[in-house]
């Protein structure tokens, strides 16, 4: 699973990485200040292709899928991460799947290996040229209790030979010459789309433990990313 990310590089930087235009109010949007921790139910920044438009936007979104049949918002706990290989068949999130895709661009991500001994180490990847990325995402608009919600959702996949001693799933990092077309609404090949949903060459990433600040979801710091030494 993708359960912890970071979002620290400057909005121009990932809107470079990202190969996205953005102007400054976009630029405002993604880049309030460093973020060393987003954890789930809090917002977090997400490009998609405009509903009703043929433009791309930046979207502050929570993290936590509403389908917008959903009765109330105790399903986001479960839908933080959406399976790839059954997105297109689970009911959470085979509609969005069809039409309302984006991108989620992190900095680095966490996971947590188990320790024979008991308890868990939480490792911290990034690329192996330390820039940003994107990470295959879905989103949805929920209108049900107050003002409307909008929600979204990290797929998943097995992980690759990196992050398999650490766990077996991983977010899906797309590669840049698919972010248009993961994007587009008017593409429902769902076979083709699934198809990208693969982990990540391992030559890509980089791994290391972090401190075990990061467990606590109100601490965001730039300590959790650094790395820990001994015991």
């Amino acid at each position: 699973m993708c359960g912890r990310f970071t979002l620290i590089a400057k909005a121009r930087k990932i809107a470079e990485r990202l190969n996205i235009d953005m102007d400054e109010a976009m630029q405002l949007a993604i880049w309030e200040r460093a973020r060393f921790n987003i954890a789930p139910s809090q917002p977090a920044p997400a490009f998609r292709r405009q509903p009703k438009g043929d433009r791309d936007e930046v979207a502050v979104l929570q993290w936590g899928l509403l389908p917008s049949w959903a009765k109330d918002r105790k399903i986001a706990y479960h839908t933080i991460n959406a399976m790839s290989e059954t997105v297109d068949t689970k009911p959470a999130f085979r509609s969005a799947f069809k039409r309302q895709r984006c991108l989620v661009p992190m900095s680095g991500f966490y996971e947590w290996r188990q320790l024979e001994e008991g308890g868990k180490q939480p490792y911290y990847i990034v690329a192996r040229d330390n820039e940003p990325f994107a990470v295959a995402g879905l989103w949805e608009h929920w209108e049900k209790e107050g003002p409307p919600i909008e929600t979204f959702t990290i797929l998943t996949t097995a992980a690759n030979e990196l992050l398999a001693p650490i766990h077996g799933r991983m977010p899906v990092i797309l590669a840049p010459e698919l972010y248009e077309a993961w994007l587009d609404p008017q593409n429902q090949d769902t076979a083709r789309l699934k198809s990208w949903l693969t982990p990540c060459p391992a030559d890509w990433l980089q791994a290391y433990p972090v401190n075990k600040l990061v467990n606590n979801p109100r601490n965001d710091l730039p300590k959790c990313i650094e790395p820990q030494i001994g015991p």
